[in-house]
């Protein structure tokens, strides 16, 4: 299947490889941090009434009425399959992608309430097996491995209008890198003269900043609802690629790069009802302006790399991304004062259009299942939560790319997808 397109695969990996890392499970956020608000299926932003608060919806913080401290930390472990055909079955190293989150809050008068939060909102990656893509890279086995991570530092204030209103916003400074190890790819070194580049690697570095707008209403002693606004964050990255390969041809082996990623605008409504004295109901919608990734450019210092690049088409690459809209449910029963069961479901559309559908860029229609309790006592509460994470299958014909299979569009076969989450985490009200 491959022998058709092998060369203009090569150059598609070697641009995709250059994007590849920004992936969790859909896009460049994770589906939620803290143990309580995960096992409730991340439908958390209309109660917000835990120290990972800071992350769903700052406006919680002004309805504390002492100090609290809380931290949590979370391990993905996802498993991707790619099958083009039978001749090749590759499927993904299993893996561990670890997360956080350390927060503080401090009443400074009756209605003034400020905080601090440090956490990860994005922090995956992908590991193949390089034994698998020999028929892709030419024979030989090269590492395949990614990861992104960005970790956010996000000062907050809270404000208590009344007893039944809130307001809460944070300054959010991010941090982002990239790792990346990858085959190159065969480049086009003179018409019709391809060399294959061989190991490729990347370790890239940036800042960003943004902000995030929380409002929390309790109207009514068994009614919350809460409406959060994140604004968008540019990462600017900055750093070397390397292509040791290159001085066979006299090359230089590495470049200096630039590179602008761009985390969307989020906009999430929840509302959390208590019909029961023991049970309460969440429920979010939440909506993220994916279209803004039409494309990922990459600017080259090295005027030898950038007439490389150009000549190969690697500049600038399509993805075409479409706005998702994932609805959220949650529930939690207290089965005593100090004990409470807690589950969940979402749902998490694909971002990515058939034509963008890569191995190394693949997106899922996903549907996640969680569940969890947790523990209170005096002031302490520790919490665990678990979460299944299931993608629906994908199957890109030749169709789909347009009739140029590997030419910077997708590559065909099957994909498949599923995560597994535990998470735990201690708080404590002093």
């Amino acid at each position: 299947m491959f022998s058709g397109y092998r060369k203009k695969i090569g150059l598609l990996i070697l641009s995709l490889c250059l994007l590849t890392g920004l992936l969790e499970a859909n896009g460049l956020s994770l589906n939620g941090l803290g143990s309580k608000a995960v096992s409730m299926g991340g439908a958390f932003i209309g109660l917000a009434d835990d120290f990972s608060l800071v992350y769903w919806n700052p406006a919680g913080a002004g309805f504390l009425s002492r100090p609290l401290f809380g931290t949590t930390a979370a391990d993905f472990m996802p498993t991707n399959r790619y099958e083009p055909d039978s001749s090749l079955q590759a499927k993904t190293k299993f893996s561990h992608y670890l997360s956080f989150l350390l927060a503080y809050y401090q009443p400074v008068s009756e209605r003034v309430v400020v905080g601090i939060g440090f956490y990860t909102p994005a922090e995956i990656g992908t590991s193949w097996k390089g034994e698998d893509f020999k028929q892709l890279a030419g024979g030989n086995s090269y590492e395949w491995k990614s990861k992104i991570e960005m970790m956010t530092l996000s000062p907050l204030v809270a404000w208590k209008i009344s007893d039944r209103l809130s307001l809460g916003a944070t300054f959010n400074l991010n941090y982002g890198s990239m790792k990346w190890s990858q085959w190159a790819g065969q480049l086009e070194i003179s018409p019709g003269t391809y060399f294959d580049a061989g190991q490729y690697e990347e370790g890239l570095h940036g800042f960003g900043w943004g902000v995030t707008f929380g409002l929390l209403a309790r109207p009514a002693d068994w009614l919350s609802v809460g409406l959060t606004v994140k604004s968008p964050s540019t990462i600017k990255f900055r750093s070397k690629i390397n292509m040791y390969n290159l001085s066979v041809v006299g090359y230089p082996t590495n470049s200096e790069v630039r590179r602008e990623i761009k985390w969307p605008w989020f906009i999430g409504g929840g509302i959390s009802i208590t019909p029961l004295e023991r049970l309460t109901l969440n429920a979010d919608v939440q909506w993220a302006k994916w279209s803004e990734l039409s494309d990922i450019t990459t600017s080259y210092l090295d005027p030898t790399w950038a007439e490389l690049m150009a000549a190969n088409l690697a500049e600038v690459r399509p993805l075409d991304w479409e706005n998702t809209v994932q609805v959220r449910f949650g529930a939690e029963y207290r089965l005593s004062q100090h004990f409470a069961l807690r589950a969940g479901y979402y749902h998490d559309p694909a971002p990515g259009p058939d034509h963008t559908q890569t191995v190394l860029l693949p997106t899922f229609d996903c549907d996640g299942i969680t569940a969890g309790f947790g523990y209170d006592w005096k002031g302490l509460s520790i919490s665990w939560g678990f979460e299944y994470l299931k993608g629906k299958n994908r199957q890109i014909n030749l169709e789909d790319t347009g009739g140029e299979a590997g030419h910077w569009q997708a590559m065909p076969g099957t994909y498949k997808m599923y995560q597994v989450t535990p998470t735990v985490s201690v708080s404590y009200k002093f």
